[in-house]
């Protein structure tokens, strides 16, 4: 029986060719013949049928099986669904091709870089740097207020706004008694913040504040630029220690008396939140309080314009009494305005939360030997001493003596010495804060040491003090008083009120080396003698002083500085009154035309002192004709039109 009629029925044969491509190749070992071979198998094929040979016969479809399986290993993948069955290829399909070559493997990451790849871009050790920006410093976290800051309350609101409002319409024309007014407003935003806040008042914020209200006065008094600008700034300076509540540390009170200027950033951040906080809330809260308001101003613009027309006088009550507007105004009253905002909101954030400069530390300075110490400090009382003694002498009537060694006229001599002396008392001072920084503290008796030498300095400078304020008195009385040698005197008399201070506290043992709290009295006592001095300055009218005693000495001496005396604001003038004619029109000429130019200032901008000489020249007219002030640069007095002294001009401190 031949083999065909062998084969079982239903069993597949195959081709011969597909026969033979099953077995691997002998030369490659390849278990397949690639896409080509195949080709050329079915070319043979095709052309069998030509040559008239017997095609092998079609066989049937194979039965549905699922996908063959492919040569070499099997890829290492994820667990996929189960599959489903193949259908049955159509009879006329070409058979599979396989590629040529190995069969291909995919590539399995290592698991470690699989873990990488599933990190988040940032941050990483292999992603861009992310920036965090470093810590404060510690200065900074110290002094940051206690607990979280209290709301913005309405009543501190309106009171920011009115303080704005009021600054920009008052301020523009002048200052005076409208410093007050502003401050009302801006003290009663501050109030508000600080009982929301729940802080109370202490004994020395109200002494910082009752200062600072009785400087904003003294503008309202006088009509001297110099005195009313100390005034405000120091009113400034007390009104921020008074909301800091400071000023028992050194640090606590030089920073707590500028500290309002650092709180406007913060101001500003705290009034917009609270002004989100209100606007987001109901509108029936702020909306009657603005419509009331607008209806309010609305009738007194009608009435008062009505009854304005219908009377004179009260239209000019009425215009001394509302500030005139213009748009030329306009720019400045608004800067005014913002400024007026800024300064309320500052006092209001510091009132609610001040920060805390009383708590920045500073490492004591290293303690020195007692020898190392105590040396250059005993030298420099000897130095003192032997300065003293001189200064004693002199004082006690040896100055034709030192006259006719040094050659100096009496003025000369008083005017040498002042400057120097000023200096030599200011780094006393400086010498002794670093000698308290770095004095022996290891033993008992140090203590004892340290008050020995340093009183006994401070004991030496006292008479350093008189002795430039001795100088200065004959210095005045050689070529009159002016505004710097003023100030220079009242600067050296505050320096030995500090000095004496300090003696005070060094007699108590509260003086501290560490420049710490071991007098907590000091800063404090010598900041309000400070206050105490600028306050005492304005209220005396310095420029009423110097014209005071410049008329004084003419009447005994026959000399004066008509030329300087024109320069002093209206205080000057109640003196000035005195002198005889024509001095007398000479001397208050520059004030009168000043007067007049400033007649249509309003009466929040005019001081007690301009009324003052405005009340004097109306009673005594000024007699400008064809005296010695027809020209410009004529002087009286017997100086024979020199203009000083007999002695010529000073070349030191006008």
């Amino acid at each position: 029986m031949s083999d065909d009629s062998q084969k079982k029925p239903g069993e597949e044969q195959r081709p011969e060719a597909e026969t033979g491509s099953d077995r691997p190749d002998a030369a490659t070992g390849r278990a397949g013949d690639g896409p080509a071979e195949r080709r050329n198998g079915a070319g043979d094929e095709a052309r069998g049928q030509g040559d008239g040979r017997e095609a092998a016969p079609e066989q049937e479809p194979a039965p549905e099986q699922g996908p063959a399986p492919e040569l070499g290993p099997a890829p290492v993948q994820e667990p996929e669904p189960e599959p489903r069955p193949n259908p049955a290829p159509p009879e006329d399909a070409a058979p599979t091709v396989q590629p040529r070559g190995p069969a291909h493997t995919p590539h399995t990451p290592h698991p470690a870089h699989t873990a990488h790849s599933a990190r988040p871009p940032y941050p990483g050790p292999y992603g861009p740097p992310v920036y965090e920006p470093p810590p404060p410093p510690a200065w900074v976290q110290a002094i940051q207020p206690d607990g979280p800051v209290a709301p913005m309350r309405t009543a501190t609101a309106w009171s920011v706004v009115a303080t704005g409002l009021l600054t920009g319409l008052l301020l523009g024309d002048g200052v005076g008694v409208n410093l007050v007014i502003i401050a009302i407003p801006a003290v009663l935003a501050a109030f508000f913040a600080a009982q929301t806040a729940g802080r109370r008042p202490r004994p020395w914020t109200l002494i910082w504040s009752v200062g600072a209200v009785a400087m904003l006065v003294v503008p309202a008094l006088r009509d001297a630029t110099w005195p009313s600008l100390l005034a405000v700034l120091g009113a400034l300076a007390l009104g921020s220690l008074a909301l800091h509540g400071s000023g028992d540390t050194w640090r606590g009170a030089l920073l707590g008396a500028v500290g309002l200027i650092g709180a406007v950033p913060s101001g500003v951040s705290w009034g917009w939140k609270g002004v989100r906080q209100r606007a987001g809330g109901s509108r029936d809260r702020w909306w009657p309080v603005v419509r009331t308001a607008a209806v309010a101003v609305a009738l007194l613009v009608v009435f008062g314009a009505l009854f304005a027309g219908a009377d004179a006088a009260f239209a000019d009550l009425l215009g001394g009494l509302i500030p005139e507007l213009s748009v030329v105004d306009g720019p400045l009253r608004f800067l005014l305005f913002v400024v007026g905002v800024l300064g309320a909101l500052a006092a209001a954030r510091t009132a609610v939360a001040p920060y805390r400069w009383d708590r920045i530390e500073t490492t004591p300075g290293r303690a020195r030997g007692r020898v190392e110490w105590a040396l250059p400090l005993i030298v420099l009382n000897v130095l003192f001493a032997a300065f003293n003694l001189v200064q004693l002498t002199v004082l006690f009537g040896g100055y034709d003596k030192v006259l006719s060694e040094t050659g100096l006229s009496y003025a000369e001599y008083a005017r040498q010495g002042f400057w120097q002396l000023l200096w030599a008392t200011l780094l006393t001072l400086v010498v002794i804060a670093f000698a308290l920084r770095w004095a022996p503290r290891g033993r008992q008796s140090d203590g004892a040491l340290v008050r020995g030498v340093l009183g006994t300095l401070c004991l030496l400078t006292l008479v350093v003090v008189v002795s430039a304020l001795r100088r200065m008195d004959l210095y005045v009385d050689a070529y009159g008083l002016t505004r710097l040698r003023l100030s220079v005197f009242g600067m050296e008399l505050l320096l030995g009120v500090v000095i004496v201070l300090i003696m005070v506290a060094g007699v108590r043992g509260a003086v501290s080396s560490s420049g710490g709290r071991g007098a907590g009295w000091l800063p404090r006592a010598v900041l309000a003698s400070g206050g105490v001095a600028v306050l005492s300055f304005g209220l005396l009218s310095p420029d009423g002083l110097i014209a005071d005693q410049n008329v004084k000495r003419y009447e005994r001496t026959g000399k004066i500085d008509l030329v300087y005396l024109q320069g002093l604001s209206a205080d000057a003038v109640p003196a000035l009154d005195r002198l005889p004619e024509p001095q007398r029109s000479c001397a208050l000429r520059e004030i009168s035309f000043d007067l007049k130019a400033e007649d249509d200032e309003p009466w929040y901008a005019t001081s007690y002192g301009e009324s003052r000489a405005r009340a004097a020249l109306v009673d005594r007219p000024l007699r400008l004709g064809d005296g010695p002030c027809g020209r410009s640069d004529e002087y009286g007095g017997d100086s024979g039109g020199e203009h000083e002294f007999d002695e010529g001009p000073e070349p030191g401190i006008r």
